[in-house]
């Protein structure tokens, strides 16, 4: 009674209870809440030789016993614990001379709602992670679950490995290196309000209800600036309608619409009297959301209700605005007279004025702009200031951004869509809106696009991506590919725009693209729902962006090899730098260019034109044929396949696809040594074209006359 009573070890460390029964190496951690249970086997290596992990064999009570071949204790694994943090120290019992491997092989069950991420950076690290449908990489070291800001950090060993399950179990496989110079640590941690406590203090999980994915739309002033009127804005719908809205495009929206809004600077408009421009929009703001509304779209509108330009409201009004110690207006970005947003009038303004463009105007998305981010020139820095918080109504007033942000919202109501422009993940932003124009100005006024603009839209998309589709959706600004720019750098927007799944709107003059530049645009729709899979802001130019796809009938990755330089360069990757087997082979197929690449192993380089991109599909290669791309979307199946089968009895490919009505897609396919492509069918009334290409691969194009899912059958012969 006495050994069996030695061989079950069990502890309360910390928030932690540790249980460990000899018999079968089996070790069990669950944290005081129950929220996370980590079981599995551990076991030792030692050259060919199997040690034991035993219960201790002396009155230790906190670490297990490592044995070996002849019973002696020649380490151990010491349990550690610190409130939330559990650590297991594998150590030499003195100086001896020996090395293994030790290791542990279980599952972890976290909370339902939780996915597999990355939360340390790896030091040199080339690649960004995202990932959509909840995939596994090697490089993985967290589980996260976003409704509740609940982070499991999982720390030490030379490897490890998790594995989705679903339901929020995973597998786990713990490896640790021991020798004569080293010792190992393995730490699981419960961390609590995870980006509430490092980056968001006003975390709230994303309203899915009303805004379910990004928003996609258009928007008037990266084209046209103040200078558009009704009229264009309906045009340019009209055009939207026929091209982008069958692909998903939502909304349609109205920038620089107030009175004396068609002259810059932004502080000359009039923004807080809700008066328009007359000779722009003569027949008012409603009469333009009907008017939207009925060509399918949800109408949009963009507001600066900062302050004003308008001397009449600001005299009618004189309380409501900020003056210097000389009794002077200060003023802003948002205008020549800034209000004072301590005075419970100003609130209320704030909150009528949305209500009413909302409510009674019927607007349905509200791009809300001066918001936390960029310049001292933005309110939320302004009002931070000392000096200009000694000029408010009530000095002690201790959050006065927020109470505008908070009046932006009850004012356009709980249903409707607010993105904060130039909002910041570390204001108010995150607890009210939900998206946020992260990106900085595409254009500058009266510009089109160029280089510099492209490279900033990039840099922040890396800086602040981690936030996406978890605290609000990020817009990086307007996707711009009219021919002001190269080939190359459209494709590269593109893909700096689509590929993380951001928000998408598009700001060029849709009846002067090209049929080859409005593609661009619809294969940026609709957003796929893309997470970032690592959970930190990057401050470095990364020049390959990774999205792991994960569906119920196939996984793959999409690769960017972005070319920031202006000289073409060699660019690629390994493997094992994705998080892949590096010891097995993959089937390559490269999108801008249409060009299957053929099957690699360990790792890939090809040339990238300088200011460019190419963007890999990325399939582990199989001995039977294989789906490799579409060319339908950024993501290369990630969007539009929604089924995928092999029958090796009748040598038969099945799947289907999401087809936009009378816009043909191509699917292409890996013929691997020893098959043939007999046929290729799908559903009546579909047409269904087969080719072979080059270097191994057969383009499949479908063709439907109605938007719908299309089947398609693919018969091959053994050869």
């Amino acid at each position: 009674m006495g050994a069996l009573a030695a061989a079950l070890v069990s502890l309360t460390l910390g928030n932690w209870q540790v249980t460990f029964q000899e018999a079968d190496a089996r070790l069990e951690l669950v944290n005081a809440s129950g929220e996370v249970h980590i079981s599995g086997t551990l076991g030792f290596t030692s050259g060919d030789q199997i040690w034991r992990v035993a219960a201790p064999h002396d009155a230790v009570a906190n670490r297990l016993a490592l044995l070996d071949p002849r019973g002696n204790v020649q380490g151990y694994l010491a349990f550690q614990g610190d409130g939330d943090r559990l650590s297991l120290l594998a150590y030499h019992r003195t100086a001896q001379n020996y090395a293994g491997q030790l290791r542990m092989t279980g599952n972890i069950a976290f909370t339902p709602d939780s996915f597999a991420c990355r939360t340390q950076p790896l030091k040199g690290s080339r690649v960004l992670q995202l990932g959509t449908g909840r995939p596994d990489t090697d490089l993985n070291d967290s589980l996260f679950d976003s409704e509740r800001d609940r982070c499991l950090l999982l720390r030490g060993g030379s490897a490890r490995r998790l594995a989705s399950q679903g339901g929020g179990r995973y597998g786990l496989t713990l490896e640790a290196t021991i020798n004569e110079a080293a010792e190992a640590v393995w730490s699981f941690t419960v961390e609590r309000d995870y980006y509430r406590s490092r980056y968001v203090p006003y975390y709230k999980p994303i309203d899915r209800k009303r805004c379910p994915s990004p928003p996609t739309g258009w928007m008037s002033w990266n084209i046209y600036f103040d200078k558009a009127t009704a009229e264009d804005n309906l045009a340019e719908a009209r055009i939207g309608q026929k091209h982008l809205q069958p692909f998903g495009m939502e909304f349609w929206h109205i920038e620089s619409w107030q009175d004396n809004s068609d002259s810059l600077p932004v502080s000359n408009f009039d923004n807080l009297s809700l008066k328009p421009n007359q000779h722009q929009f003569p027949l008012g703001m409603k009469r333009l959301a009907d008017d939207i509304r009925a060509l399918g779209f949800r109408p949009g509108l963009w507001t600066a209700p900062f302050g004003t330009g308008s001397t009449n409201f600001y005299l009618a009004h004189k309380e409501w605005f900020l003056h210097g110690s000389d009794g002077k207006p200060l003023s802003t970005w948002n205008g020549k007279f800034t209000i004072d947003p301590s005075h419970p009038e100003v609130i209320n303004h704030l909150r009528e004025i949305h209500r009413i463009a909302s409510r009674e105007w019927g607007y349905e998305y509200f791009k809300i702009d001066g918001m936390s981010g960029r310049g001292p020139g933005y309110c939320a820095h302004f009002f931070e200031r000392p000096e200009i918080r000694a000029r408010f109504k009530d000095p002690a007033c201790p959050d006065p951004f927020e109470r505008c942000v908070r009046a932006f919202r009850e004012g356009i109501g709980e249903d409707r869509v607010f993105l904060a422009c130039q909002g910041h993940f570390t204001g108010p932003e995150a607890a009210y809106a939900d998206a946020s124009r992260t990106g900085a100005d595409i254009v500058h006024p009266n510009q089109p696009a160029k280089w510099p603009n492209l490279l900033n839209q990039a840099r922040c998309t890396l800086n602040q991506i981690f936030v996406n589709n978890i605290v609000f959706f990020t817009d990086p600004d307007t996707l711009m590919v009219g021919d002001y720019l190269g080939i190359e750098q459209a494709r590269l927007a593109t893909t700096v725009v689509a590929l993380p799944g951001q928000m998408m709107f598009s700001g060029d003059k849709l009846a002067e693209l090209k049929p080859e530049r409005m593609r661009l645009l619809q294969q940026a729709l609709p957003v796929c729902d893309v997470r970032p899979m690592d959970l930190f802001p990057v401050f470095d130019m990364l020049p390959v962006w990774a999205l792991h796809v994960r569906r119920p009938f196939a996984e793959w990755q999409v690769v960017a090899l972005f070319n920031w330089d202006e000289k073409e360069a060699e660019l690629g990757f390994t493997f094992d730098e994705l998080g892949l087997d590096a010891a097995a082979d993959y089937a390559i197929y490269e999108f801008w260019t249409g060009a299957y690449q053929g099957v690699r192993k360990a790792r890939f380089d090809m040339p990238v034109p300088g200011h460019g991109v190419r963007l890999l599909a990325v399939h582990r290669a199989q001995a039977v044929p294989q789906f490799l791309s579409s060319d339908r979307h950024v993501t290369q199946g990630g969007v539009e396949l929604t089924g995928l089968a092999w029958d090796g009895a009748r040598n038969v490919l099945t799947g289907a696809v999401r087809a936009v009505k009378d816009h043909p897609v191509t699917l292409r396919f890996r013929v691997p040594q020893g098959f043939a492509l007999a046929s290729a069918s799908s559903a009546d009334g579909i047409t269904c074209q087969a080719a072979a290409e080059a270097n191994g691969a057969v383009a499949v194009k479908l063709l439907s006359g109605v938007s719908r899912e299309v089947p398609f059958t693919l018969s091959w012969k053994r050869e």
